[in-house]
This record gives structure tokens, C-alpha cells and sequence, in this order.
């Protein structure tokens, strides 16, 4: 049964976003700064609780986009803003570059047009390389490596720090982020009535980024469902930290039209991702992994780079991508309703999430509502979670080493509780700090965590004794 909002609760806002993956999360900070009162409707206990938790952390350049489609024009245009903004924002970018690998003579002959596609979508910075000019750049890679193209501009990101550093930037503005709340139905009358599982809310329009759930919440909101989700999962291996030696640049295969294929990747965070795998499911919120295709990635990685043969796993996980039935963005505006779409968002969400959110503001313009733009944007810098950069542990006064394997201090886990949005369940904390993220995972450190984050955190880590 839906609760009686207070009046602070209902509104009105000036746009309500439906979802907090890293498109929503950016979709909220674009309009905030365009002066708009913004709500975000989270039906998770935390913000990215759903495809954006799960990801290869490459902000991608666009050269193997469908030429002169929307998905190129907005996962440049995002790029671009994300390299405007990461210094001011506290965000890193590893300079990793990657190569497009053949491994055999019928992939080779495709190298060609992969590059020309390249040099056609505006991404200049390519170059034809033979098998052993490409293991000079990276020399774990295979003798059976044929040719490969180098694209110098492919890196690797903090997947999770820049939506929260986004969203930050919003609430600061006076975004409002309502977790738990799930959208339940809408109406359009003047403005939207949005009824949720916390309450009702009034706003003038709405941007549907609910990803995994797009085309039913767009008939929750009695608009036209446009498009199908079909969800595609992706299984991952992270690799021990020993491995990021071997793997320097980001290892792309030769892409099918069903999939851009496995990928053999280092992380910010100092380790190496294999994956993903691409598996279509009719399920929306589980993504299983599964021993067969695990070692299947193993042996694929090994394959690629030998010495990754042998060293340890750190992790295994899996998530699901929002595709349709059409490679293309599903991005709707419907300008009598006041409400946009932005559908089908599916492995470049993360370089493209700027873009769309600028894309969206545009698309708002035809709606003819005023704004009220601030005079200067507020400062906002998150805490550095990359290895290639200064953590907190190699600075004075931080309390103790919480989480060992990944270096966790104290000071960082009591910050992100004491920040403008605090973690909502334990995959929170473990996006915003990499706490139980390491070897162990979390088998040394969980005990810690439970003290620390008591009475913090739905569930708890720990059971608390019953009381008579």
C-alpha cells in the first residue's frame, strides 16, 4: 500500500528521472545544471543496482560504431565530456590504448575495414600493425597473433565512481534521490503523477533510464512501448592483481554482428577482466555464473596471453546489458507528453552516458519549460579508487587498513557514509570504496565492516543477537 508522501516528498519537480544506472545519473546532473529541480526514482536499495554494476570500465572512442548513427555521435560526445570533466571531478583515466586482435588469416582480411569504419567515424588515431609490431606494445601476447590494429584513444575508467560523482554533482545542485522506490504507474495530466512504492510525486516530465525495465516502465507510464528488452547476459573472470603486468593495453577481438566478443582487459583498480560472454535470457534480475563458461574465459585468456595461465581468480560475476531488437539506441521523445525514453543503452552506456544526458536536455527544449540556470556549478571531487593514482592508505592519519587486499582505510569507509549519497546496501560500499573486493573477498575484512557499518546498511552484515 502506497504511504501519503509529505508535501516536500510530492513535489513538484521539474523533471523526474526513472532509474540511477549511470544514464540516469547523468541525466540528473545535466539538468541540474541547467537549473532544473530533479528527482530520481530508484526502485534499488542504491544507485547502479542494476546493468551499470556490471561492466569492462572501457570509455570507448566510437571507431567500430554503426557509422553516422546516434550511438557514435553520443558515445563521443560523452567521451569528450568525460575528459573535460574527470579533473575537476576526481575521476581517473588509465591510458591504456587497445588492439584489435586477429588470430587467424579470415580475421586478418577484416582488419582493413575495421580501420577504415574507424577512420570514417572521426577516430584517427589508428594503425595497421603486424602480429609481432603488436606484441612489441604488448608482449604477453600470443605467437599465434596474426595482425592487429592499435587504437591509441581506447582507455579504461572507474565504471562506478563517475555515475556517483554525476549524481553528487546533482544532489549538490538540489537533485533529490529516492531509493526503495519503485515506479508503479503514471499519468499525464498537465503535469505527471508518478505513484511509487514510498509515495506520489508530481512532475513536469519525465526521462525513463530504467534500463533492464525500460519498455515496462514506459507502459507503467501509459506510453507506447516502443522497443523490447531482451536482456543479454555477460559472465566476467577478474583476475588476480598478478596479472595486470602482462595484460597493458585493452585485447579486442575481431567483433561479430552478434557481439564484440571477449575482451582481455586491465583495470583501474590493478587487475585484468575477461569476459564478457553473450548470453540472451528471459530473466531481468538474476545473471548466473556458470562453472562451464568461467573456464571457458579462463582457457580464452590463456589463449590470448599465455602467462595468464595459472594465476589465481580473483572474482567471478556476471550482468545483464539491456539490448533489443535492434542494435540501435531506442532513445523516444514525445514532446505532448513532456517525456523522452532512452532505451536499449546497452555495452557503450558508460562512455555514452554524457552524451545522452546532453541529448536528453536538447530533446527537453521542445517541451518549452523555463529553467533557471545556476551561476557557477558546484565543486565536487570523489575520493581516487585507481591503482595508477595516490590512495588514501599512502596518506597520513587514515585510521587503519580495513580491507587488506585492496587497501581500504578506515577514513575512507566513515567518509563515504558522511557523503552526499552514502551506500545503501553493502554493493554500495563496495562500489564506492572496493571493501571485500580483493582476494579474500572479504573473508578476512567482513567482520570489520560489520562493526563499522551497523544499523548503516539493509541487509546487515551481520546478524545482531535476538532480543527476548
Amino acid at each position: 500500500m502506497l504511504h501519503t508522501p509529505s508535501p516536500d516528498f510530492a513535489g513538484p519537480y521539474d523533471l523526474a528521472v526513472i532509474g540511477a544506472g549511470v544514464v540516469g545519473c547523468a541525466v540528473a546532473r545535466r539538468f541540474a545544471l541547467a537549473g532544473a529541480r530533479v528527482v530520481v526514482i530508484e526502485k534499488g536499495a542504491d544507485i547502479l543496482s542494476g546493468a551499470s554494476k556490471a561492466n569492462s570500465a572501457i570509455l570507448h572512442t566510437g571507431f567500430d560504431a554503426p557509422p553516422g548513427s546516434l550511438e557514435l555521435e553520443l558515445v563521443q560526445a560523452g567521451r569528450a565530456e568525460y575528459l573535460a570533466i574527470r579533473d575537476s571531478l576526481g575521476l581517473p583515466l588509465v591510458e591504456t590504448g587497445a588492439l584489435v586482435c586477429a588470430w587467424n588469416a579470415l580475421e586478418a582480411d577484416k582488419l582493413d575495414a575495421i580501420a577504415a569504419q574507424g577512420r570514417a567515424n572521426g577516430v584517427n588515431e589508428l594503425r595497421l600493425l603486424s602480429g609481432t609490431e603488436a606484441r612489441a606494445t604488448c608482449p604477453g601476447l600470443s605467437e599465434r597473433l596474426v595482425a592487429a590494429i592499435e587504437v591509441a584513444g581506447e582507455h579504461v575508467i572507474d565504471p562506478w565512481s563517475a555515475p556517483l560523482a554525476y549524481l553528487t554533482q546533482a544532489v549538490a545542485l538540489g537533485a533529490r534521490l529516492l531509493r526503495d522506490a519503485e515506479l508503479i504507474g503514471g499519468r499525464f495530466e498537465d503535469d505527471w503523477i508518478l505513484e511509487t512504492s514510498a509515495g506520489t510525486l508530481r512532475a513536469a516530465a519525465v526521462v525513463n533510464a530504467a534500463g533492464l525495465y525500460g519498455d515496462l516502465v514506459d507502459a507503467r507510464l501509459g506510453l507506447k512501448p516502443e522497443f523490447e528488452i531482451r536482456p543479454r547476459k555477460g559472465q566476467f573472470v577478474v583476475l588476480d592483481k598478478a596479472a595486470f603486468a602482462h595484460v597493458p593495453r585493452i585485447v579486442l577481438p575481431v567483433p561479430t554482428e552478434i557481439t564484440k566478443g571477449v575482451v582481455v582487459c586491465p583495470t583501474a583498480f590493478g587487475n585484468v577482466l575477461i569476459g564478457p560472454t553473450a548470453e540472451e535470457q528471459e530473466d531481468r534480475t538474476r545473471a548466473t555464473v556458470e562453472t562451464g563458461a568461467l573456464e571457458a574465459l579462463l582457457a580464452r585468456g590463456a589463449e590470448i596471453v599465455p602467462a595468464l595461465a595459472g594465476i589465481p581468480v580473483t572474482a567471478v560475476y556476471a550482468g545483464l546489458r539491456p539490448a533489443t531488437e535492434s542494435k540501435a539506441y531506442r532513445v523516444i521523445a514525445r514532446p505532448e507528453r513532456r517525456a523522452i525514453t532512452l532505451g536499449g543503452i546497452r555495452s557503450t552506456g558508460l562512455s555514452a552516458a554524457l552524451g545522452l544526458a546532453s541529448h536528453a536536455l536538447k530533446l527537453h527544449e521542445d517541451f518549452g519549460l523555463p529553467a533557471t540556470v545556476p551561476a557557477e556549478p558546484p565543486a565536487v571531487c570523489l575520493p581516487n579508487l585507481a591503482q595508477t593514482r595516490e590512495r588514501d592508505w599512502q596518506r597520513p592519519d587514515h585510521g587503519e587498513i580495513v580491507c587488506h587486499c585492496e587497501l581500504v582505510t578506515r577514513r575512507e569507509i566513515e567518509a563515504t557514509f558522511d557523503s552526499a549519497i552514502p551506500p545503501g546496501d553493502f554493493g554500495g560500499l563496495r562500489r564506492r570504496t572496493r571493501a571485500g573486493m580483493g582476494r579474500c573477498q572479504g573473508f578476512y575484512c567482513n567482520a570489520r565492516l560489520a562493526e563499522m557499518t551497523q544499523g548503516r546498511l539493509a541487509p546487515p552484515l551481520a546478524v545482531g543477537e535476538r532480543e527476548e
